[in-house]
């Protein structure tokens, strides 16, 4: 018989079934929180703050990433869920949502496990944005299928890194909130950026075939006062990976040489409008360690690419700063040495027989 939990007393539920039920039973269907922030008008430090729950593995966790100075900063804190999904606490993170839409508070306990505390809170500064769902497949297995929303903010308070406390004041970012299915290391490639320029927010978020067929893409330009955003119609990249001297380079397979992003991107908005942006940046967080071995045999490779810190400029000479995420495990110009036992030749086309795995 079904388990009744505090929730199911609520006007909540999407499906004929008591929470935490979802529509789709899998390990990677997650409903999660993303934040990030970073100084609106130079390079700086970036701060990201996530919160996941996870209905098939009874777990919440929250990833503390990021980078202070040149120091990276990583952190996984989980903990069970027994019907307190609703709670959004994992062991020295706790995020409160003051205000639905408009206000929430992130807060992380000074703890030897998180190598960032912080006392921070985002307030809206544009709309949220709906995109549609997405959705692929490999075969008859399901690797992508989310709906998702982004909101731009600013962000004030402080974050405190091996003793020395830092200010936080209107610092600039990006909310996302998404829930569905999610096998990451199955991803051939995705986009997704966050441009915050004194007019608004620029946020797409853009999916790829190894071979450059468009699987999924939408956003959003989010004027910061506070109309409404305009979607996304046509999105351009022609981005390529930096090495540590500054120069262009490929990612071959575990892009360990890598150190930024650089290149131009152009969004066509709903009713005409063309922006286009030049950009480039370092990373603010790499996923893949490139100090370990890569192991081809492993059912789970390295997740290749990662969050880079861009400063941005658009073609009329607005400037403002970014987040740009280029991930996935093969792709012919990001990433065109595929990586794991899930990516054979002619995987991940439509024609993908699931048998070649």
């Amino acid at each position: 018989m079904p388990r009744f939990t505090a929730l199911d007393e609520r006007f909540a539920h999407q499906i004929p079934e008591p929470f935490p039920a979802t529509v789709t039973y899998h390990r990677d269907w997650r409903e999660s929180l993303f934040h990030h922030m970073h100084p609106k008008d130079r390079p700086g430090d970036v701060v990201i703050l996530t919160l996941a729950h996870y209905p098939a593995r009874g777990v919440m966790d929250s990833l503390q990433l990021g980078r202070v100075g040149a120091a990276p900063t990583f952190a996984l804190h989980e903990r069970k869920v027994d019907g307190d999904q609703d709670d959004f606490r994992v062991g020295p993170v706790t995020i409160d949502v003051e205000e639905p839409l408009k206000r929430i508070r992130m807060r992380v306990a000074e703890t030897a496990e998180a190598p960032v505390a912080m006392d921070l809170t985002f307030t809206a500064r544009t709309q949220p944005y709906g995109l549609r769902r997405g959705t692929m497949k490999a075969g008859h297995d399901i690797v992508w299928d989310q709906s998702h929303m982004f909101q731009s903010g600013r962000y004030d308070g402080w974050y405190r890194h091996e003793g020395v406390t830092y200010e936080v004041n209107d610092w600039v970012g990006q909310r996302d909130h998404s829930w569905g299915i999610r096998t990451h290391d199955r991803c051939p490639c995705w986009i997704w950026l966050a441009i915050q320029l004194p007019e608004g927010m620029l946020a797409v978020w853009h999916w790829e075939y190894p071979n450059g067929a468009i699987v999924f893409s939408d956003g959003c330009f989010a004027p910061a006062d506070g109309s409404a955003p305009v979607p996304v119609t046509r999105f351009h990249h022609d981005l390529h990976w930096l090495d540590v001297a500054g120069n262009p380079t490929s990612y071959e397979r575990i892009g360990d040489h890598v150190m930024g992003l650089a290149g131009h991107v152009a969004f066509t908005l709903e009713g005409g409008r063309v922006i286009e942006i030049e950009a480039t940046g370092r990373w603010a967080q790499r996923y893949s360690d490139p100090s370990q071995p890569y192991d081809p045999n492993a059912d789970h490779a390295p997740v290749g690419g990662g969050l880079c810190e861009m400063m941005v400029e658009t073609k009329d000479g607005s400037k403002g700063t970014a987040i740009y995420e280029v991930t996935g495990q093969w792709h012919h110009k990001y990433f065109p040495l595929a990586r794991g036992r899930a990516f054979p030749p002619h995987a991940y086309t439509p024609a993908f027989d699931e048998r070649a795995r």
